[in-house]
């Protein structure tokens, strides 16, 4: 589906992504002096100190960091469920509208039917890659969040005891340059990342005139630098989900392999009615590899325009059966 056949309100929103930007900009200049993020709260941090030990005894290894909601592997313990957005503005997701503790406990009414059959672990996913219209000083057509905004979703998912991930929309960037400016986050036990490479454009492209595009290879070296962070620092599971409008937004998906330590979620952006979704979803889940794990987005306002959201019965009712669902 082309740019041109997009709804009003998502072309609307893409421009919300591209207003955005300055205040992101703004936000991040006042954090990039700051310090690192606050620890989570896990054994590994908050137990008291050891007393010495005592002649001739081996002091015992530190606890190894958990997830938010305890343990260190996701699937297939849980279901994730989210709310995507970026600091305040309705136009990119729920999430970036008011209060972060006010968004978190809507995000907890929202998980609560998907509790059927397993654990919700809730997620922030921050859009905190933004492609823009506009080139900027290194002609990347992209702007990156600062730590200020990162260490405020962080705190709050924290508050929340849910996972963040850090959105990347990387217009003419890569993939792999956009996560390793996050490293320093990304060796917390509770961050991980979403890809959108709808974002992603070729040289000569402007983000939001056409659909940006990326490859199974491209999204394997994310995959390979993740599963390196998580064997480096003792890292529980994390989560890397690519994002996915239409089969020609990943070619040659055969690329991306399984990697250990990385969860990886395909997340289904069918937009609209009710039927027009299903029809994404069968499209782009079927063949899925046992590696690449199914999830499902939803829009308040786009499916709403189209007919209503579907409701939690009708998304777990779906085969595959989705790890993730993100609403937006």
């Amino acid at each position: 589906m082309p740019p041109v056949q997009r709804s009003t309100t998502r072309t609307a929103r893409a421009a919300g992504a591209i207003a955005l930007t300055c205040a992101l900009a703004a936000c991040g200049a006042a954090g990039r002096d700051a310090a690192e993020p606050d620890r989570p709260r896990t054994a590994a941090t908050s137990a008291l100190p050891s007393p010495s030990p005592t002649p001739g005894t081996v002091t015992p290894a530190p606890a190894q960091a958990q997830l938010p909601r305890g343990g260190r592997v996701i699937l297939p313990r849980h279901r994730l469920v989210g709310f995507a957005g970026a600091p305040s503005s309705s136009a990119l997701g729920r999430l970036g509208v008011g209060e972060l503790d006010d968004r978190a406990r809507d995000m907890e009414r929202q998980a609560r039917p998907y509790a059927r059959d397993r654990e919700i672990l809730p997620v922030f996913e921050l859009i905190a890659t933004i492609a823009t219209a506009h080139a900027g000083p290194d002609g990347l057509y992209r702007s990156r969040s600062g730590d200020a905004v990162v260490r405020e979703y962080l705190r709050g998912a924290r508050r929340a005891r849910a996972l963040l991930l850090l959105n990347i929309q990387p217009g003419r960037s890569d993939f792999r340059t956009e996560v390793k400016a996050y490293e320093k986050w990304l060796r917390e036990p509770d961050v991980g990342v979403a890809l959108d490479p709808e974002w992603a454009v070729d040289p000569g492209e402007v983000p939001g005139n056409v659909y940006g595009n990326t490859t199974g290879k491209e999204l394997n070296g994310v995959a390979r630098y993740l599963a390196g962070l998580v064997a480096d620092h003792d890292l529980p599971e994390k989560v890397m989900v690519f994002h996915q409008v239409a089969s020609s937004v990943v070619r040659s998906e055969s690329g991306l392999r399984p990697h250990p330590g990385v969860v990886i979620v395909k997340s289904v952006d069918g937009i609209g009615a009710h039927g027009s979704k299903l029809e994404t979803w069968e499209v782009l889940t079927r063949r899925l590899p046992k590696h690449i794990r199914p999830g499902f987005k939803l829009f308040y306002e786009e499916d709403g325009e189209a007919g209503g959201l579907m409701t939690p019965r009708q998304v777990l009712a779906l085969r595959p059966l989705p790890d993730y669902v993100l609403y937006e």
